[in-house]
């Protein structure tokens, strides 16, 4: 059942696949959660395509705050995180064995990280950008040029990759030695971490030190933003300038929301609240659902998108049926 092999030279058995237990203790619900999460892939998918696509071929989505959201920035971020679990999944689910090699398993913790601290950084250089537009919007132009915006993308992705591949090295060389089951339905830290064979206090520090420094200051900086957008909202003298100020802002708290509530709760709750169903859950809701969620947020609330959205069909229609 186990792939390994043996390393005469210390006398250890040696992990080359790991098993990925996922949704086995629930082998009557299989064929209805491959579909599930195949229509979820798909809706993704072309959700966060479309968005890319508009943001790409519209020129009044060509702003600052369409950059982040599309242009290999987040709707290319969801469509990576979706990437990285789902197909895997889906294959574990209509499978037996339910396995990844080591080498695999280490390549979807490395992506998982990178797309995971990359959208942190770019969720709260998003709520800067609305900061600048609300509260200095005569300086908005000058502050959020382009070269700014290509900046402050590089180094958001710089980030997420110089932590994804310092996390992924610290814990894949680790020794594995012993038992290759991983309590999830991908390669997640902890569940792997729980597998090594040796003291892991140090990468569980590095863990906290991460989750800090690129979750929770990230989350801190969007919270101090709205503070200060809120208290610019407040001061404005008309009720429809209210309106529409918030209004630029209202979908990307939602998705601040549902990212930063389930991973906040996911890496920074007590071990003694930790528990395989709830772990779980949590892990579908910002792995899964939520990059499904994010181009309807965006598209449906967004009126630019919306606008952006009709033209688009009308000039295909129009395309359509003159070729008719």
């Amino acid at each position: 059942m186990y792939l390994i092999e043996k390393a005469e030279e210390n006398n250890l058995t040696v992990i080359t696949e790991f098993i990925l237990l996922g949704f086995g203790d629930l082998p009557e619900l299989q064929t209805l959660l491959f579909l599930l999460f195949l229509v979820i892939y798909i809706v993704t998918m072309a959700g966060n395509i479309l968005i890319i696509v508009l943001i790409v071929t519209d020129q009044n989505l060509h702003t600052p705050m369409y950059f982040f959201l599309g242009n290999l920035n987040l709707s290319f971020l969801e469509i990576g995180y979706t990437s990285v679990m789902i197909p895997k999944m889906l294959l574990n689910l209509l499978s037996e064995a339910q396995t990844i090699s080591f080498v695999g398993c280490g390549a979807q913790m490395c992506f998982f990280i990178l797309f995971g601290i990359t959208e942190c950084c770019l969720l709260s250089v998003m709520a800067y950008d609305r900061y600048v537009a609300i509260c200095h919007p005569l300086q908005y132009t000058l502050v959020m040029n382009q070269r700014v915006c290509a900046q402050m993308a590089a180094g958001s992705w710089t980030i997420g990759a110089l932590v994804a591949f310092g996390q992924t090295a610290s814990i894949f060389t680790l020794p594995f030695c012993g038992s290759n089951s991983i309590s999830h339905f991908f390669c997640d830290i902890l569940p792997v971490l729980r597998l090594a064979t040796t003291d892991t206090r140090k990468n569980e520090a590095a863990v906290a030190i991460v989750t800090v420094a690129f979750i929770l200051i990230p989350f801190l900086l969007i919270l101090l933003s709205y503070i200060l957008i809120l208290s610019a909202i407040l001061r404005m003298p008309s009720a429809a300038g209210r309106r529409k100020a918030f209004s630029t802002c209202s979908s990307h708290l939602i998705v601040v929301s549902l990212f930063y509530g389930t991973v906040t709760f996911t890496y920074v709750r007590p071990k003694s609240v930790y528990s395989l169903g709830s772990d779980r859950l949590l892990s579908l809701l910002y792995t899964v659902v939520t990059p499904m969620f994010n181009p309807i947020v965006y598209s449906l609330r967004n009126k630019e998108v919306r606008s952006a959205l009709r033209k688009s069909i009308v000039r295909q229609t129009s395309f359509l049926i003159r070729c008719g």
